[in-house]
């Protein structure tokens, strides 16, 4: 019962699905709708997105909206490309490994991974079949997520949530192997069985006594990383450094830019940080889900949010902007969940077949 996962996330709200979480949000939603005259206003959002940000959105088109300098070098790669021309591209760009690949189409961790080299990509291009993003693995040492909204008429925005990651880790005790400090670790025992289909050779190792040994090196929450509160950095200069972004940024006023940077100081500085993706209204504050979080306190926070996402969608369609018709932008949509679910059925099927 103490390794129950089925108990370690029952415990944690942080831990309980997404449908089970937002259910009063889709009804506040509905709400929202309601007062603006169509279920659709959210697209109205950032019109410089496709639907707002909040499904079926392409990285490589929000890319495109930010400022080069503030990007890893990044490559887009077309489904059924051929690697001998990836692999080109990569070094026409300066791409060295490891690189970071994903799903040109995705949200919270879907299918990214970390490789190692050009055997390692093979791989990855033979369990996902699809459109993807090939950047630089960013090696400054902090990962921060930063939640931002301007409306159109103002020349300053607003932080409302900043999250701070840290990525998933066992300290060794100079005793017990990995396996048996995951398994005493709830938050690392969720990911036991992904760490024995991928890395089973770690399991056995004894680290150090006060050694840190990282088991994931992605800033996703579903991959283990911890969410915490960063909110006390909010301030001035930091604000500063985002209004300034975001008036590069065309047609975009609400979003969260997903960070690695050499320090907050530096973030604040507008130095020394590199933007690893953005997300529209599908952003959440993430810094609900540190442990501990009050359930109470976060639909506060998403309740608040998502009455600024109708106030600036409302703003932009008073400028003009027209959303889609409810029954076209559900059908996108279903569109949309159909392919993130045929991909990650033929990515779990080409693991199982490898293992």
């Amino acid at each position: 019962m103490k390794n129950s996962r089925f108990w370690i996330k029952l415990r944690s709200w942080e831990y309980w699905p997404l449908n089970v979480v937002y259910t009063p949000i889709y009804l506040y939603w509905l709400w929202l709708g309601a007062k603006a005259g169509t279920l659709m206003f959210f697209e109205a959002l950032n019109p410089g997105i496709k639907h707002g940000g909040l499904y079926g959105d392409s990285k490589k088109d929000i890319l495109a909206l930010i400022p080069e300098a503030y990007l890893p070098r990044t490559i887009f790669v077309p489904k059924g490309q051929p690697l001998p021309k990836i692999v080109a591209t990569i070094a026409e760009k300066g791409i060295s490994y490891p690189i970071i690949a994903k799903p040109d189409i995705g949200e919270r961790g879907f299918l990214v991974e970390k490789l190692a080299d050009e055997a390692a990509l093979k791989a990855y291009l033979e369990k996902a079949p699809m459109d993807l993003i090939i950047q630089d693995f960013v090696a400054y040492p902090e990962e921060i997520s930063v939640l931002y909204y301007r409306f159109p008429h103002e020349t300053s925005g607003h932080i409302t949530s900043i999250t701070l990651k840290k990525y998933l880790s066992v300290t060794g005790d100079g005793t017990s192997t990995v396996r048996e400090l995951v398994e005493a670790y709830p938050r690392a025992y969720l990911q036991l069985p992904t760490l024995e289909s991928r890395h089973p050779e770690l399991l056995d190792t004894i680290p150090l006594k006060g050694e840190e040994l990282e088991l994931v090196p992605y800033g996703n929450h579903c991959r283990g990383a911890m969410f915490l509160d960063g909110n006390d950095q909010i301030d001035a200069q930091l604000i500063d450094t985002f209004d300034q972004l975001s008036h590069q940024m065309e047609g975009v006023f609400f979003g969260r830019y997903d960070i690695k940077c050499q320090s907050m100081q530096a973030l604040k500085e507008g130095r020394d940080f590199a933007i690893l993706e953005f997300n529209g209204a599908k952003a959440e504050p993430t810094h609900i889900y540190q442990p501990g979080f009050s359930m109470l306190e976060a639909y506060r926070v998403l309740f608040r949010q998502w009455n600024t996402v109708y106030a600036l969608s409302k703003a932009n369609m008073r400028l003009g902007f027209r959303p889609l018709g409810l029954f076209e932008g559900l059908r996108e949509f279903f569109a949309v969940k159909r392919y993130k679910k045929e991909a990650l059925k033929n990515y779990s099927a080409l693991m199982m077949a490898e293992e």
